[in-house]
């Protein structure tokens, strides 16, 4: 039996708001060649505000804030390596960038530590029946960090510490969904041989990045081993909007998930896929973002009981992100919106056509 009024348990320390990267171009290193830098758009603004927006909501009555521990050892080594995780250590020593924009302060790893483990207790909190919906309200973000290599903001994979979580207590199928607007390849390279994880992604089309990220999104990569065909990839046109994320959903999404029938459903939840966002190439509103997050609710009362475990991973405009985040919280609560969307454009200026959605369907090797 559902609750009928399930409420959400948040996992949050207000110290993550103290990582800051230095200021440079964009979330790249300082240029010599400008007078002035700007921060870094992985800043504490996006995380402050968001959990500003939720706490002055009417969602708040049906949130439990709780303050996380910081990941073990033997927490992240459950998905990175043992090597890599040594690098780390060392590498907060004097700080160190590991990429242009993946920046390890010094002493860095508590900050790291912490982010992982709201990840963890968010995932505990779930698998022992202490809340059906736990949200890890964290930073820095996880999703791009593969078990030996730092990447995109992310250090270690909170997703994949969750998902390991819910193996190791009995669990048997985790679907992974992620809508952050970056392919989540982290996640793909640690899962990508498993049968017992589905991992969708659905993101801006923007292949791979480099040697930190040789992943690169596409529709071919759908597992290897054991995990063919447990891969799936929607690297989604640039500008899409809110009509095409649903479609994409109602076509691939939903019948991937129906077809494997998890028993845990774990979403990575970036807002980096709103239309005000500096690092992203598409158009979801608040509304789409509500969508998003009503489906995947519909697809938790239908398989896992209503359980859902949830990573925060990018949205970087620092006061539209938050209000997207607060879509997707109702969403997942079934609570209506009640805040208005303050500044989104009509909805007729949103959709990429639909022979786009076509023609990503019809080439990819895993729908017919």
């Amino acid at each position: 039996m559902i609750d009928i009024m399930p409420r959400m348990n948040i996992f949050y320390n207000d110290e993550m708001l103290n990582y800051h990267a230095p200021p440079g171009i964009f979330d790249n290193k300082p240029s010599s060649y400008l007078e002035r830098q700007i921060d870094q758009p992985e800043g504490s603004d996006r995380i402050c505000n968001t959990v500003s927006v939720l706490q002055n909501s009417t969602l708040n009555d049906r949130l439990n804030w709780l303050n996380p521990k910081q990941a073990t050892d033997k927490d992240i080594l459950t998905f990175h390596t043992a090597e890599y995780l040594d690098r780390l250590e060392k590498a907060q020593d004097t700080a160190h960038y590991f990429t242009t924009s993946t920046y390890m302060v010094e002493g860095g790893m508590s900050f790291i530590r912490m982010s992982a483990g709201c990840a963890i207790d968010a995932a505990k909190s779930v698998v022992k029946g202490e809340s059906k919906i736990a949200y890890a309200i964290s930073r820095p973000p996880s999703h791009h960090a593969q078990p030996d290599v730092a990447d995109g903001y992310c250090f270690v994979n909170g997703v994949g510490l969750a998902v390991h979580i819910a193996l190791n207590n009995g669990f048997k199928r985790i679907a992974v969904v992620d809508w952050d607007v970056h392919h989540g390849n982290g996640t793909q390279a640690g899962f990508y041989d498993r049968s017992d994880v589905l991992t969708i992604s659905l993101h801006m089309d923007h292949g791979s990045w480099g040697d930190t990220h040789l992943q690169t999104g596409n529709v071919d990569e759908t597992g290897e081993g054991k995990g063919e065909g447990f891969n799936i990839n929607l690297p989604v046109p640039f500008g899409a909007g809110d009509i095409t994320y649903n479609h994409l959903f109602e076509k691939c999404v939903e019948p991937a998930i129906s077809k494997f029938e998890p028993d845990m459903i774990v979403i990575a939840n970036g807002q980096d896929a709103n239309q005000f966002d500096p690092n992203g190439r598409q158009c979801l509103t608040m509304s789409g973002y509500y969508q998003l997050a009503t489906r995947m609710r519909c697809l938790a009362e239908r398989f896992t009981n209503g359980r859902i475990i949830m990573t925060q991973e990018g949205g970087y405009n620092p006061t539209y992100a938050p209000y997207c985040a607060y879509a997707v919280v109702a969403g997942l609560l079934n609570e209506p919106m009640e805040m208005e969307d303050p500044i989104a454009l009509y909805p007729e200026d949103l959709s990429r056509s639909e022979r786009d959605v076509k023609e990503l369907i019809e080439r990819h090797p895993l729908f017919d």
